[in-house]
C-alpha cells in the first residue's frame, strides 16, 4: 500500500524522495566559437581557465592572433559568453564566416577590415536583389543587373573612372 501512495504523493507533487528528481533537458554537445579580445599570455589564460572549469566544457582551443576562441562540450552559447564576460573581457559569437558564403561580402554590411583572411562578417537578412537599381532591374536577367551596377542613372552605381 506504501508504493501506491508515494506513487500518488508524487503524482500530485507532494513529498517523498523521488519527487525531488528534476528533470533537466539534456544539453546538446556543441562548438561554440567567439570573438574575445586578448592582448597577452595573461588575458588568454584568464579566459582559458574561466571555460576549462566550465561544467560540461570538453575543450578550448584560442587563437589569439585572430582573437577567437572554440569551445567544445555540452554547453549553451548564451552562457558561454556570459562567463568570458564576467573575466571583464569583450566577448561575441563569432561574427565572421567565409566570404564564399555572403552574396556581396564586400558590401558596407558584410565587409569588416578586422576580420581574418578570406572571411565577412556574418549579415543576417540577406540583402534584397533590387539594392542596385529600379524593381524593373530587379526582375532582369543578371548581366543586366550588372551592368546597371556602373549606369550613369543608377545613384548608387560604382564609377570606375
Amino acid at each position: 500500500m506504501g508504493g501506491t501512495m508515494d506513487y500518488l504523493s508524487d503524482l500530485l507533487g507532494g513529498g517523498g524522495s523521488s519527487s525531488r528528481r528534476r528533470y533537466k533537458k539534456r544539453k546538446q554537445f556543441q562548438t561554440v566559437e567567439l570573438k574575445v579580445r586578448m592582448d597577452c599570455d595573461g588575458c588568454e589564460l584568464k579566459v582559458r581557465n574561466a571555460l576549462s572549469s566550465m561544467k560540461g566544457v570538453q575543450s578550448v582551443e584560442i587563437n589569439r592572433k585572430q582573437y577567437k576562441v572554440t569551445v567544445q562540450g555540452f554547453v549553451e552559447p548564451h552562457k558561454v559568453v556570459k562567463r568570458v564576460q564576467a573575466t571583464g573581457k569583450k566577448a561575441e559569437i563569432w561574427p565572421y564566416v567565409p566570404y564564399t558564403l555572403v552574396a556581396h561580402p564586400y558590401a558596407a554590411p558584410a565587409y569588416d577590415k578586422r576580420a581574418p583572411p578570406g572571411h565577412v562578417r556574418r549579415v543576417d537578412a540577406v540583402m534584397p536583389v533590387a539594392s542596385y537599381g529600379s524593381a524593373a532591374a530587379a526582375a532582369a536577367a543578371p548581366e543586366e543587373r550588372l551592368t546597371t551596377m556602373f549606369s550613369d542613372e543608377n545613384p548608387n552605381a560604382c564609377s570606375i573612372m
